[in-house]
């Protein structure tokens, strides 16, 4: 039988939340920049930085000579980086063994403001079951789920979902309705993965490879070394599945 969980959950929102944020902490930013770390991970990366500022990412990139800068500002590559926030445009090769440095309008952000949390892990659909199974086995007193929204400054659909999905997940609850929800958001808060003239920032491709859900065995924990956040791929014991 599958354990519950029985400590206090706290569901909060935004960039305030991520301040707010105690206890083992998940910064959930489903589109696009926590999936897109997972995915980068299943491509072969050998470490993702995730970093507040531009400057501090083009610092970071002097300093581990051969990483590859990815990140977005309102969504579009930011200028000089080599890929934007999109997992669909990655290409594994390029990606494969090399150290990541990664900025966003939301997910790092959160990562950054959470200064409170006892143990960060940053959060998206594709690893939603695997943190559940962390949680559990690590059987925290108080956990805080964070849905950064857009910006950090707005909620939107799919974080809030993604932060529901993990309660349940943790409670035992079901959630039988959950792939009729996530393809529903295409028309409720998604629209610009489907519009043409979007394509070029926000490839339809993206939405489907994020709204994947529980297709990695292993959760990205954020530490922290000299040079700043790093996220870990931690791959969960076959017996905790």
């Amino acid at each position: 039988m599958r354990k519950k969980y029985t400590g206090q959950i706290h569901h909060l929102h935004l960039l305030e939340g991520a301040e707010k944020a105690v206890g083992l902490t998940v910064i959930i930013d489903v589109f696009r920049a926590f999936s897109l770390e997972s995915y980068l991970y299943a491509m072969g990366a050998e470490e993702i930085r995730p970093v507040g500022s531009i400057e501090q990412a083009f610092s970071l990139h002097e300093q581990f000579p051969g990483s590859v800068l990815i990140g977005e500002r309102k969504g579009v590559k930011c200028e000089g980086f080599d890929y934007g926030n999109s997992p669909s445009q990655v290409i594994p090769e390029a990606v494969a063994g090399k150290v990541i440095l990664h900025t966003t309008s939301a997910g790092t952000q959160g990562i950054v403001a959470a200064e409170n949390a006892a143990e960060l892990l940053a959060g998206s659909f594709t690893t939603a079951r695997a943190i559940a199974d962390y949680i559990l086995e690590k059987d925290p007193v108080e956990v805080s789920l964070v849905s950064m929204g857009t910006m950090g400054t707005r909620t939107n659909p799919e974080d809030e979902l993604c932060a529901e999905y993990i309660r349940c997940l943790l409670l035992g609850e079901e959630m039988p309705d959950l792939d009729e929800k996530l393809q529903a958001m295409r028309y409720n808060g998604a629209e610009k993965f489907f519009a043409p003239e979007n394509q070029s920032v926000f490839p339809e491709q993206d939405f489907w490879m994020c709204i994947k859900h529980d297709i990695f065995d292993f959760v990205l924990r954020v530490e922290k070394d000299p040079f700043g956040f790093v996220t870990k791929r931690v791959v969960l014991p076959k017996e905790t599945l």
